[in-house]
């Protein structure tokens, strides 16, 4: 089977900065977690590759984290009851996964007190590299309230002094006298501010070789992807891996084969990853959205195709999942392209979109009957907004497109 060149570092990279959004603000939480594990890692003399993988580790550490609710618990209290729950969300996530499989277990375990006993199965190096992520999670939890406003320098003392007092409690003696030894520099922190952070994430990504993969391996990625933006809301269940399913089939049936079937399905996985930014409360608002709402919706698309281009460089990948809100007279976002500029692979994914959409409940909506559906495609091919080509092919096997999108 072929294998493809993947940059597995920018596309954990990519997936940490999608993770930020979560957050509402770009807060970079996932590259600090991830910056500070290394370094106390390389600390404690660990071999350079257990290193790089801690560095990955603490990147995705939060990959079972979709809804801002959630993420605000994590990030302003130091324990909350509710934390193992997105532990067993990202470990399921990453065990679904083959590039990132070997992952999982300490992601499972990233929120569990290092006085806790484990069961049996989970060795002792596991235990303490997910206590690491725990560590430097919850120290970035305690420096976040002063690193937007020039005050961690005057208060880092009062922090390593708190994380002292609970060595052996809730993180490893070991781990919490290597973060001491190194954190009592002025360095250690300043190196969190975002320039130098992306600088030395960039820097690490320049001395790591590319990955290969072949297609399942690239398609587990992507899917890994999904499963994070469809976990937003219970309306928005598998609706990415239901519209990779539409489209690959469109694609096929317009004779497209080979591996650009193959990237019209990825990009169908990850078309929405933008919508981590996208609060919940707007997702699942059961009545009309302002204008502030819609324009916080409008602006996903163009995070996907962002974001997409850091993973898939060269690609036409985040082209074909960024512009699926793009019509054909040039009235839709986030570029207003027309139809000289929208691939036929775009038009798919656009239609697929849709189609899945409409057959799904909403909060603002019930499912719509495949006549219902049908009846609104045309619609917007007459006004313009759809490929009329596309319909037609997604008509003629409407109940076959139909039960893609709804078993």
């Amino acid at each position: 089977m072929k294998l493809h060149p993947i940059d597995m570092h920018n596309a954990i990279t990519a997936l940490t900065c999608a993770l930020d959004l979560v957050g509402v603000d770009e807060v970079r939480h996932g590259k600090r977690v991830a910056i500070m594990a290394r370094t106390i890692a390389q600390h404690l003399n660990w071999p350079a590759t257990e290193c790089l993988s801690i560095l990955y580790s603490g990147m995705l550490h939060d990959c079972g984290v979709s809804r801002i609710h959630e993420h605000h618990q994590l990030t302003e209290t130091l324990e909350w009851d509710g934390a193992e729950d997105h532990c067993i969300r990202g470990a399921d996530y990453l065990s679904a996964c083959q590039p990132l499989a070997h992952l999982s277990s300490e992601i499972r375990y990233h929120h569990t007190r290092w006085e806790k006993r484990l069961e049996p199965s989970v060795d002792h190096h596991i235990r303490l590299r997910a206590n690491l992520l725990y560590l430097a999670d919850r120290i970035d939890m305690l420096q976040a309230p002063f690193l937007n406003n020039g005050q961690i320098l005057t208060e880092y003392p009062a922090i390593i002094a708190q994380i002292k007092t609970l060595s052996g409690v809730l993180f490893a003696p070991e781990l919490v006298d290597a973060f001491a030894e190194i954190a009592n520099v002025e360095a250690f922190w300043l190196a969190m501010e975002p320039e130098y952070l992306d600088e030395d994430l960039r820097g690490i990504g320049n001395h790591t070789p590319t990955t290969l993969l072949d297609i399942p391996a690239i398609k587990e990625l992507a899917r890994l992807f999904s499963r994070v933006v469809d976990a937003k809301s219970p309306y928005t269940d598998e609706h990415s891996q239901r519209v990779a399913h539409i489209a690959r089939q469109l694609a096929m049936d317009f004779g497209i084969n080979g591996y650009e079937l193959e990237q019209v399905e990825i990009a169908g996985l990850l078309h929405d990853i933008g919508k981590l930014r996208v609060s919940e409360d707007i997702i699942d608002k059961p009545g009309s959205l302002t204008p502030e709402e819609r324009a916080t919706m409008h602006r996903h698309s163009y995070d996907t195709f962002r974001i997409l281009q850091r993973v898939f460089e060269g690609s036409k990948i985040p082209v074909w999942a960024g512009f699926h809100h793009e019509t054909l007279i040039g009235d839709g976002y986030p570029f207003k392209n027309d139809n000289k500029e929208l691939d036929l692979e775009c038009r798919i994914i656009a239609v697929a979109d849709i189609f899945q959409a409409l057959a799904q409940e909403r909060p603002y909506r019930h499912t719509m009957s495949l006549e219902h559906i049908l009846n609104d495609l045309q619609s917007r091919v007459a006004t313009g907004h759809l490929d009329a080509g596309v319909v037609a092919q997604l008509t003629e096997n409407a109940e076959l497109y139909y039960r893609l999108a709804v078993d």
